[in-house]
């Protein structure tokens, strides 16, 4: 019974011993094809094949998720966290890294410290007060290797990421290893840290096959592989509007649609625990933002002043009719952030009820210009006054 399972009865009564190798477990067949792909050089020649692989690898994992999913059980109260303040912040880390001393050193949270792995078994919240900005900073459970996959609550851990306003990455300078598979981890679950989102849109059509327009030059992908992966991911029919330099990679986030663009920050920890020489070896290869010692608290100011840049806030200073504006206590807000979204973050009622808003500051012409838009973008220092029914 070649290529199949099959049966073999033995000489003693009722013996029955399997024949032949099983046929391989999806997850074999995915690792085969990572395999594949991760052996094949990269150049011109295979830039195709890679692609389409790539593209075969992308459905393969998709399936194997939706077969893990059937019938587990949603939800898990360990992890549910009310967002507060201007920003999140979620730590990320393999266990026995410091994320625990660290929240402990830069916020008002008091988690649970130990000298062994696994001691955060829950999702702890921390509030940072940094120039006026009110940052939840939250601890998660130490990531083992297939977190991606839900080993050791995973599942749970990495889902808060596609959440988080910034994802900190923290890096034991003792397993600087860890690095690479923390990324893996986060790049397994669809999340995409330090890029910008692919400029690409596709609409479906019934018929006419696949038609492609670029507003710039393809310098890393041809056109018939970007034919070949829409129909290795079964869209047939549709036109592709490119407006970014892609790669196989992105256009294949982008079919999938459900990838989620986070900033992200690098941080090695236990710094106090390593020689100068081999510190400035790791700044070389790893490149961290920042490094700490949350033990000794070196490390931890520059890293408040890291979160807070990197974040991306403005300050908005909000005026009342007739009086003036308040410059003390500005409203935090993302870069970015229109009217609208200022309306949102102080009252859920204001989008509905608003009549218009003076606005002095760099986006105005003249100090008072009267905006009735709701999608006007707004600058850093910029003063609001709205007006609202």
């Amino acid at each position: 019974m070649a290529g199949k399972e099959g049966v073999k009865i033995g000489k003693k009564r009722g013996e029955v011993k399997l024949t032949e190798r099983k046929e391989m477990t999806s997850q074999e067949k995915i690792k085969d094809l990572e395999d594949e792909i991760s052996s094949t050089k990269y150049n011109k020649k295979t830039q195709h094949a890679i692609g389409l692989m790539k593209a075969k690898l992308a459905m393969m994992k998709e399936r194997a998720t939706q077969r893990a999913s059937v019938g587990k059980a949603k939800g898990d109260d360990r992890f549910a966290v009310r967002r507060t303040g201007d920003g999140t912040v979620v730590l990320l880390g393999f266990p026995s890294v410091g994320k625990s001393t660290l929240l402990n050193k830069i916020t008002n949270a008091k988690s649970d410290i130990a000298s062994y792995a696994f001691t955060t078994l829950r999702a702890i919240p921390g509030l940072m007060e940094f120039k006026h900005a009110k940052i939840q900073i939250i601890d998660v459970p130490g990531i083992v290797s297939g977190a991606a996959s839900g080993h050791g609550r995973g599942k749970e851990v990495m889902g808060m990421l596609r959440s988080a306003d910034l994802i900190l990455i923290l890096v034991d300078a003792l397993f600087p290893e860890h690095y690479e598979a923390i990324l893996k981890e986060i790049n397994e679950t669809g999340i995409r840290v330090q890029q910008e989102k692919p400029e690409v849109r596709i609409t479906k059509k019934e018929r006419g096959g696949i038609t492609i327009g670029a507003t710039v030059r393809l310098t890393k992908i041809d056109q018939k592989t970007i034919v070949d992966i829409a129909r290795e991911m079964r869209i047939n029919n549709a036109d592709f509007f490119i407006k970014s330099d892609i790669d196989a990679d992105q256009l294949i986030d982008v079919i999938e649609g459900n990838r989620v663009y986070t900033k992200s920050l690098t941080v090695i920890s236990k710094i106090d625990l390593i020689s100068e020489q081999e510190l400035k070896r790791l700044k070389g290869t790893i490149k961290p933002d920042v490094v700490v010692s949350a033990a000794t608290g070196e490390g931890t100011e520059e890293l408040k002043e890291k979160i807070y840049d990197r974040m991306r806030f403005m300050r908005i200073f909000l005026k009342e009719a007739n009086k003036q504006a308040d410059m003390k206590e500005p409203l935090i807000m993302f870069k970015d952030s229109t009217i609208k979204d200022v309306c949102e973050k102080l009252h859920r009622d204001f989008v509905e009820k608003f009549r218009f808003a003076r606005l002095w500051g760099s986006s105005a012409k003249f100090g008072g210009q009267v905006f009735r838009r709701l999608d006007k973008e707004l600058e850093d220092n910029d003063i609001l006054e709205l007006h609202i029914s």
